[in-house]
């Protein structure tokens, strides 16, 4: 593979907006395309694979390396060692002198037992998920370290799967279906965003993960449903098209821009049962109790479900975060569960694989409830086994009076 000293110097900026600046990396990324527009399709995904692949072998490449990186030549010292880990050829440029290919690979071979390093992530990260999932954390850590695939929610309000398929391969978009859902599977990465079929509206970029969340709540066309952290709007949207556009929806969220973000793609979906209601105070959720015949709480968490697409969070995250967003979950828990009917469905979700923030949650509020909710049921969806982010969902009835 030919190096061009322009892609380079893109990744190595890229990493050291993540690493030195604390920005996030899918917004670097996005930032650093953007100021190109020359870049072709393979630049781009150079750029953004690379960046992405240095993010998630960090302690790993610094580890050989010998002390992380402090300064910008560090950054492609760390470039130049993931590239001859794969054995690509380094060009003869004054910033890759002296990496030896033959003993970075030795380095790596010593550290191949020491699971914190060789799998690339903090320490705490390593005793606190061992700790609490025993030996499945090895599979699932494993597998947190593939790269995620890219998959499309197909609006079934506009568009069926194998009619998009043939729209998205006249535009030079190979997919494939997915069993289990309105899902197809993007076989080469392309840039989704400015096909027709995206902006029409046929579908949405979701994980297939995600997508199980909302066929979770059980909602049927007529029914006042409640999104209670709704964000951007994924899960919403995907309620609207398995709800047949039929009902009402209300989304919320504490960010109004997010809600703003929703409302553009509910536009573009053709939905519009969906009412964008931001969370201004605890006014906002007395109003509304004992209204919602369904009630989704996709709370925030730690994200480590979804470390294949978001590497760079293992490196921001801490115990002082992992704590407080327990917190803010049963906080939700607590406060939110007060707008469901006697009688309706709730579903607690995450994108975490720590117990901690799921079935201890969940059993955490029940015991609180005092009989006033029933777990009927409660799944995880581990990335090893189900091919996906990892997620965690739990369905909940709540007792007539």
């Amino acid at each position: 593979m030919k190096l061009y000293r322009n892609l380079v110097q893109a990744v190595v900026n890229a990493l050291q907006d993540i690493f030195d600046d604390n920005q996030y990396a899918d917004k670097v990324i996005e930032r650093i395309l953007k100021s190109n527009p020359k870049w072709g399709a393979r630049d781009r995904a150079f750029i953004a694979e690379n960046t992405y692949e240095v993010v998630r072998w960090y302690r790993l490449l610094y580890e050989i390396d010998g002390a992380p990186p402090k300064v910008e030549a560090d950054w492609w010292r760390l470039f130049g060692i993931w590239q001859l880990l794969h054995e690509y050829k380094l060009p003869d440029w004054e910033e890759f002198k002296g990496l030896d290919a033959r003993a970075i690979r030795e380095k790596s071979k010593k550290v191949e037992s020491v699971r914190k390093i060789n799998e690339s992530i903090p320490d705490w990260l390593d005793e606190r998920a061992a700790r609490e999932l025993e030996v499945s954390w090895e599979p699932v850590l494993k597998a947190l370290n593939e790269p995620a695939p890219v998959v499309l929610r197909v609006n079934t309000l506009k568009m069926d799967v194998l009619s998009l398929q043939q729209l998205l391969k006249a535009e030079g978009v190979e997919t494939a279906p997915l069993e289990g859902g309105d899902a197809l599977r993007v076989m080469v990465r392309k840039n989704l965003f400015s096909t027709q079929a995206f902006k029409q509206g046929y579908f949405e970029v979701q994980d297939f993960a995600s997508q199980q969340v909302a066929p979770y709540l059980q909602v049927e066309p007529g029914m006042r449903v409640i999104d209670a952290c709704a964000g951007a709007g994924g899960k919403a949207l995907h309620l609207a098209a398995l709800m047949q556009n039929k009902g009402r929806i209300i989304a919320m969220d504490t960010e109004g821009w997010k809600l703003e973000e929703l409302k553009r793609r509910a536009r573009r979906a053709g939905i519009d049962i969906i009412e964008a209601r931001p969370v201004t105070s605890t006014k906002v959720i007395k109003r509304l109790e004992n209204s919602a015949d369904r009630l989704l709480l996709d709370v925030p968490c730690s994200g480590l479900g979804v470390l294949r697409r978001n590497p760079d969070a293992k490196w921001k995250l801490d115990l002082a975060f992992i704590e407080q967003v327990r917190q803010t979950q049963q906080e939700i828990l607590r406060s939110y569960s007060r707008m469901l009917k006697p009688g309706g469905l709730m579903v607690y979700a995450t994108c975490s694989i720590l117990p901690s923030e799921n079935e201890h949650q969940v059993a955490t509020f029940l015991k609180e409830q005092e009989g006033k909710f029933e777990l009927v049921r409660s799944q995880y969806l581990l990335p090893n086994e189900f091919g996906y982010d990892g997620f965690f969902m739990a369905l909940l009835v709540k007792r007539e009076a």
